[in-house]
């Protein structure tokens, strides 16, 4: 009898309106460390680094060397600013230098990331109508200094082709290889495309017994040692099965071909569910600065396709006949550092005291419209966000990339009249889970719907905390009326299947924050430290 009155009240507390009762018992102290927030760290300090380099949602990661330097952009999707920028000197500890790009043109795939004649480009394809949509082109942005200022986005058209790789071949002209093995012409200022597309590749076939998503020939890079120009591909579809994505390779004397395919394909694939990185595909190859050449590919972790797909570094070594093969295994032990030194400490801090006057390196919108930004003012130590739609999926919530299994994050929110400000756990405009207020009342949000349906009412307004933690896919809210005392919100939830091979859309389960209904949310203080595991 007990136990169904306690699911009666489960069921009423998660289909109603929760009213914002007292702070009661305080759960164990919270010993937020500014030191612990960052993402995991994977130099080991011992002249070793542990996988992934980039933890966290970096998927298609493409890298620049530029004299001692590297650089590397990587699929930003939905999320604007976008084409993050980061720099190394070892191709372990990567520090962030801002975005490439603000205007949403569409969901950003695959980019290539390169140098010509002293000037930076990143050539990209972008959807419109999310990652899904049927809408799609191909842009480019320049910039004279790594650090930007970036061009206006130029757009290039091929709208049948994703994943544009730059090249310049033994005739001095650019180049952009494609999706399906065929390339075309570029302008010598890189901006604009010359003629048709050729076909000039025709890939490499697995074997028909091995589960794989689709063939799906993608994201071709090309770079070149010696005589040989060398054509890195992935094939085997970026999700589904964790034995599906995988790297190829293929080499000619001339940039247009023919193409001899490796005979030691595929280059890298996970074989076996049980490997500590699935989906591993996607690759760059580039020259560490002591002679040694690496990979730098995504990969989903094993059972954290929540996480998204994080960036990997793997060693490989050149064959007798000139061909690479890969060394480090399923990537699960440590493996020597490439040389180089540090540029700073790895990463970026996820907390913001909101202290400046700008949006953080950290924070991205979903699917910004473009007067997004002017949502935003910063003051007396808050970022306040202008209101915008009824729920998470129609108000373009603020994330953040989290790489961690389990850890935690609050926020101070002082809400407006009209207003509902919350925080959540977000996929898409379609999946998210959390908790908001219109300063009176709660409203539950799980597998991106509400309770009560359709959401809040307008409020009266007030101020309170939350806290989110994610402990390895268990999400349980702490609310606060005075940021000291808490009270455990009475659902819990489960968000293991929050991912793309659910939902689509090749995302990442993130942190966010949302402002929504007419008014302004101010937040303040807002915290994440990870969680041991």
């Amino acid at each position: 009898m007990a136990l169904r009155r306690f699911r009666a009240l489960a069921l009423a507390l998660s289909t109603l309106l929760l009213p914002l009762a007292a702070a009661a018992a305080e759960p164990p102290a919270s010993p937020w460390k500014r030191g612990i927030e960052n993402q995991r760290q994977a130099d080991l300090g011992d002249g070793t680094f542990l996988n992934p380099v980039f933890a966290g949602d970096r998927p298609d990661p493409s890298v620049l060397k530029d004299g001692d330097d590297y650089y590397l952009t990587l699929s930003s999707f939905d999320a604007y600013p976008g084409l993050p920028i980061w720099h190394s000197r070892d191709l372990v500890n990567w520090v962030p230098l801002g975005h490439a790009i603000t205007r949403n043109v569409g969901s950003i795939w695959a980019p290539d990331i390169v140098k010509h004649d002293g000037r930076y480009f990143i050539y990209f394809p972008a959807r419109t109508g999310g990652t899904e949509g049927s809408t799609r082109s191909n842009w480019v942005v320049w910039a004279d200094d790594i650090r930007g200022p970036w061009s206006e986005p130029v757009e290039l058209g091929l709208g049948q082709y994703i994943d544009p790789g730059h090249a310049v071949g033994e005739d001095g002209r650019r180049y952009l290889f494609l999706s399906g093995g065929d390339y075309v012409q570029l302008s010598d200022d890189g901006l604009r495309v010359v003629g048709e597309p050729k076909h000039v590749y025709d890939g490499w076939r697995y074997p028909e017994e091995w589960d794989v998503e689709a063939y799906a020939q993608e994201g071709p890079k090309i770079h070149k040692r010696g005589d040989w120009y060398y054509m890195t591909t992935a094939v085997g579809g970026t999700a589904g099965p964790p034995t599906g994505h995988m790297v190829i390779t293929a080499r000619s004397r001339s940039i247009h071909g023919p193409w001899e395919n490796s005979p030691h394909n595929p280059i890298v694939r996970t074989q076996s569910r049980e490997e500590p990185w699935w989906s591993r595909g996607h690759a760059t190859v580039v020259e560490g600065t002591d002679g040694r050449w690496w990979m730098i590919y995504h990969g989903y972790e094993n059972g954290y396709w929540t996480l998204g797909r994080q960036a990997l570094l793997e060693p490989i070594e050149w064959t007798d006949d000139g061909w690479f093969v890969a060394r480090g295994g399923d990537l699960g032990q440590p493996l020597r550092k490439p040389s180089g030194t540090k540029v700073g400490t790895h990463g970026m801090a996820l907390s913001d005291s909101f202290d400046g006057k700008a949006l953080g390196h950290q924070w991205s919108f979903f699917n910004p419209a473009r007067d997004e930004y002017a949502r935003l003012s910063f003051g007396n130590g808050a970022m306040s966000v202008q209101g915008k739609g009824r729920t998470p999926a129609d108000s373009s919530p603020l994330t953040v990339i989290a790489g961690d299994k389990a850890y935690q994050f609050e926020v101070e929110m002082e809400i407006e009249p009209g207003a509902i400000g919350g925080a959540l756990l977000f996929y898409n405009d379609r999946l998210y889970a959390g908790v908001g207020s219109n300063g009176e009342r709660f409203v539950m949000h799980r597998y991106g719907q509400e309770r009560p349906a359709g959401g809040l009412p307008p409020g009266k307004g007030g101020r309170l905390w939350l806290r989110v933690t994610n402990d390895r896919h268990v999400l349980t809210i702490h609310t606060s009326s005075d940021g000291r005392r808490w009270e455990k919100y009475p659902v819990q939830m489960e968000v293991s299947g929050y991912h793309h091979n659910v939902a689509g859309q090749f995302l990442a389960l993130k942190p966010a924050i949302y402002a929504a209904g007419d008014g302004k949310v101010h937040f303040r203080d807002f915290r994440y430290r990870a969680l041991d595991y």
